[in-house]
């Protein structure tokens, strides 16, 4: 959501100007993965994750297990190459079925994410799982937190995770800093962004100091992406991130 209006590979020229050390991006399939695993290499930057970029794909279907395990193959390849661990799942499990009941289709979406845990495990890269909001969403399954804890508990693999996205559950549900906290043992990865608007933070509500603070206080050791719309020069929004998590 950052540097979009460049090529992708100047985006991470500006990923290095601007002082930090690894990039997130969405869907793979229709990038030049070579090239982003040279240029990486070149600027020494890190990949933090990337997404299974499968459209219109419901973890909540009943009849997707081999397409699912099929694509993660696929992916871990490339994941390899790029030397990254975190793939990024439908976004809120996919949309839901109507001819479903909640109930069932949270029992398939373990039940799919199971059929692929050993694959994950054996290769060392995690799912992250992603409750997001449904007016930014509409039709998705997942949108709160403590349901995403019940299914990753359900699924039982340390190679499947909660990306807690700041920004949507703000607007789902609130008491951040407290799900963060309670929810800390079963998440992978951290998303940002301020409410409203999904802008850099200080832009909004959320108060991004203390959340930094808390997370790290928690010992959280991985990336957090920042995925928000700048509303000023992009480089500048990147930096003035980075000076709230100086502490």
């Amino acid at each position: 959501m950052i540097f979009r209006h460049l090529p992708f590979l100047e985006r991470l020229e500006k990923v290095k100007e601007a002082g930090v050390t690894a990039f997130e991006f969405w869907s793979w399939q229709n990038k030049d993965i070579d090239a982003i695993a040279k240029k990486k290499r070149e600027l020494g930057l890190s990949v933090s994750s990337f997404g299974l970029n499968l459209r219109d794909f419901s973890l909540t279907r009943p009849d997707v297990g081999d397409e699912l395990v099929s694509s993660i193959q696929e992916t871990v390849q490339v994941a390899k190459k790029l030397d990254c661990h975190n793939l990024i799942g439908p976004v809120g499990l996919g949309k839901s079925v109507s001819r479903l009941s909640r109930r069932q289709q949270i029992k398939n979406a373990v039940e799919n994410l199971k059929s692929c845990a050993a694959l994950l495990e054996e290769s060392g890269m995690t799912v992250l799982i992603e409750p997001v909001n449904l007016i930014d969403h509409k039709g998705c399954y997942l949108s709160r937190s403590s349901e995403a804890a019940y299914l990753i508990h359900a699924v039982g693999s340390q190679s499947v995770k909660m990306l807690f996205d700041f920004y949507h559950q703000q607007i789902t549900e609130g008491n951040l800093i407290n799900n963060a906290k309670r929810y800390f043992d079963l998440i992978g990865f951290f998303h940002i962004g301020d409410v409203p608007g999904r802008h850099e933070p200080g832009t909004g509500e959320i108060n991004y100091r203390n959340i930094f603070r808390c997370i790290d206080d928690l010992g959280y050791k991985d990336y957090v992406s920042l995925e928000f719309m700048p509303t000023i020069d992009h480089v500048e929004a990147v930096r003035r991130t980075l000076r709230l998590a100086s502490f």
